[in-house]
């Protein structure tokens, strides 16, 4: 348990039987009345994003999410599969928990794999990935200048769009948050 003056962001409260985590939050002392606790609540597991007041120094409950690097192994068809670097012991996830990262995920690649009481909850990338271009229309000489851009599949299967100059083979770099092109990688 702790007051709702010790909320810091990414930590992840039990409210009514839900985990919600803390995306922002702010102490607000108005001219009157009690102080309170303004915040911005994620839901865990829909991903649903609210806005919560607290009076100050409410009791929360702090739920307990076990963050641990893992390396993804496969897909077997049902579920991804994902083991940990230290202990081997190996993690089957839902594609549904998985979601739109699995647009992005290679074999051999590190994840965060977050849980709550052996319960997996959600999956969490790097900020970017490099992956390389398996597909995508020719561009033209000159094309660089206008700041077009053209449908290019990853090694992934995912589509994203690049500049008009990017070739197929290139490795780029690719934001996984908004799956949208940050540029070329230097090879």
């Amino acid at each position: 348990m702790a007051t709702t003056n010790d909320l810091k962001n990414g930590m992840v409260l039990n409210l009514d039987g839900q985990l919600w985590q803390v995306i922002w939050f702010q102490h607000h002392k108005p001219g009157k009345g009690g102080a309170v606790v303004r915040s911005k609540l994620k839901n865990v597991e829909s991903g649903k994003t609210v806005d919560k007041t607290f009076n100050a120094d409410v009791k929360v409950d702090v739920a307990s999410v076990d963050k641990r690097n893992m390396q993804y192994l496969y897909n077997d068809g049902t579920s991804y599969v994902f083991m940990d670097t230290d202990d081997y012991e190996q993690l089957e996830v839902a594609p549904e928990i998985v979601g739109d990262a699995a647009n992005f995920l290679l074999e051999q690649q590190e994840a965060l794999v977050a849980t709550n009481e052996g319960r997996v909850l959600y999956i969490e990338l790097p900020a970017s990935v490099e992956l390389e271009i398996t597909f995508t229309e020719p561009g033209v000489a000159g094309d660089s200048a206008t700041g077009r851009t053209k449908p290019a599949t990853l090694e992934t299967g995912h589509e994203i769009q690049v500049p008009l100059f990017i070739t197929q083979g290139e490795k780029v770099r690719v934001d996984t948050r908004e799956s949208s092109y940050l540029g070329r990688v230097k090879s």
